[in-house]
């Protein structure tokens, strides 16, 4: 089995407790053990990877993720990318995820109705680097809607970003058609989005709509993830019990007041990454700052900062994901919604690092083995050059990912592996001591060479 330590490292365990001085022994997948500053750990042939004093935190999870956007500027772009190319499009970002220490991710929508399931899938079976993934459906839209981007005079199904409803009887054949797909959730946009040309506020579904959709995903065993910004559309999660929330900008204290009392089911993952990037980076692309705010983008970053703030004081579950993979936020700079968290949301750095971590472990729906460094956890696990808490950029630079592990296995290592050593030290104890004359061990890549070629290309 193998066996790995990595020594000499601050140890930020996810649980909200403050760093302290440790190491770490890998076990096959899972921690077999930690121990802290004055304590040994038993290492035996374990190979050793000292962290030089490095952060070593659990990998975290992107709530909000669309891995078939494929950094255009609008959905047209994205959608209009044919099939064969798109999945390779999904199986690179999914690597470039990974490699920025994002080790677990939930599907925000796909652009193509089995684009999700074919990435997850291929991940899971070893094929291609990843993250740990959770499937979304295409977005679930009403004809004229957010992600309906078909044209009178070219009304293919194949061209539309979203799976167009018009009915209760049409919404049971479409959540049935991606719960045969094979989605782990089903995904639907109870809300209006300004740069669609649709008012954040608006909401186009009807009572019988969403309700259709909510039996079908409870006789499927599916959750549900709703684009919710306005006031109305968060209320109608709590009220049919759509877990993911996403956006929530609008809601009034009698929304939080719903969120509040079901703290314990819902997630908010707010997306901040679209609003902040939209109003203010993407001139380059023709929505300079004065158009972004007479869409209304800056009127609802203030909003949503304000109805945020209060979600966070009551203990709802804020958790970063923001859109990323448009032409003004690419892919890999999804760290960037981390210090929107502290920024528009009030949270303490450490607070949007749990959000990102822990949080993210209940996300995934396995809070008893992600999302934590504890003994018996999975083995997913980021090594940082310096301390995020004091700087959260860091984790925006890939030179400052130092190592990063999921499930026991090695994708990314800028530390030096060394043999077992040859005798057991205090976990404060500096350099590993190896016996004189041994060999170091080059860093070992576990993907297969070709395949980690092709995805790299």
């Amino acid at each position: 089995m193998n066996t790995i330590a990595i020594t000499n490292v601050s140890i930020f365990d996810g649980s909200g407790a403050d760093p302290y001085p440790g190491e770490v022994l890998v076990e096959g997948n899972r921690i077999k053990s930690i121990a802290r500053r004055g304590e040994y750990l038993e290492t035996g042939d374990a190979r050793i990877i000292d962290g030089h004093g490095a952060f070593l935190m659990p990998g975290m999870t992107e709530g909000h993720t669309h891995f078939s956007w494929n950094d255009q500027p609008s959905l047209s772009a994205i959608q209009f990318m044919p099939p064969e190319e798109h999945i390779l499009w999904c199986v690179r970002v999914a690597k470039r995820y990974l490699e920025m220490g994002w080790t677990s991710a939930l599907g925000a929508a796909t652009a193509k109705p089995r684009l999700d399931v074919v990435t997850r899938n291929v991940i899971e079976a070893g094929a291609f680097p990843g993250p740990r993934y959770l499937a979304g459906s295409q977005e679930i839209t009403t004809a004229g809607g957010l992600g309906d981007n078909t044209l009178p005079h070219l009304p293919d199904p194949a061209m539309n970003f979203g799976a167009v409803c018009s009915g209760p009887e049409d919404m049971r054949r479409i959540a049935r058609m991606f719960v045969k797909l094979g989605v782990d959730h089903l995904k639907i946009n109870l809300s209006g989005e300004y740069i669609a040309g649709i008012p954040a506020e608006t909401n186009p579904f009807s009572e019988e709509e969403i309700a259709m959709l909510a039996a079908e995903a409870r006789i499927a065993g599916k959750r549900v993830a709703a684009h919710a910004r306005s006031n109305e559309s968060v209320k109608t999660c709590v009220k049919h019990g759509f877990e993911l929330v996403f956006h929530a900008s609008f809601a009034d204290e009698e929304a939080l007041d719903m969120l509040e009392a079901n703290k314990h089911k819902h997630f908010v993952v707010p997306g901040l990454g679209w609003l902040v990037n939209t109003l203010y980076n993407a001139a380059e692309f023709g929505v300079t700052e004065e158009i972004a705010t007479k869409m209304g983008y800056k009127r609802e970053l203030e909003v949503a900062a304000e109805s945020l703030s209060k979600m966070h004081k009551r203990g709802i579950r804020v958790l970063p994901g923001g859109d990323y993979g448009f032409a003004w936020m690419p892919h890999g700079t999804n760290a960037r919604d981390l210090e929107y968290l502290v920024k528009y949301v009030g949270m303490t750095p450490k607070e949007a690092l749990v959000a990102a971590t822990r949080y993210g472990g209940e996300l995934m729906q396995r809070p008893h083995e992600l999302g934590q460094v504890k003994e018996g956890f999975l083995a997913d696990i980021v090594l940082v050059d310096g301390n995020p808490i004091e700087s959260l950029a860091l984790l925006q630079d890939p030179q400052k990912i130092l190592l990063v592990m999921k499930d026991g296995e090695i994708y990314k290592n800028q530390r030096t592996l060394l043999p077992p050593r040859g005798v057991i030290r205090s976990v404060y104890g500096g350099n590993p001591l190896v016996e004189a004359g041994v060999r170091r061990e080059a860093p070992t890549d576990p993907m297969n060479s070709t395949t980690a070629d092709l995805v790299a290309k």
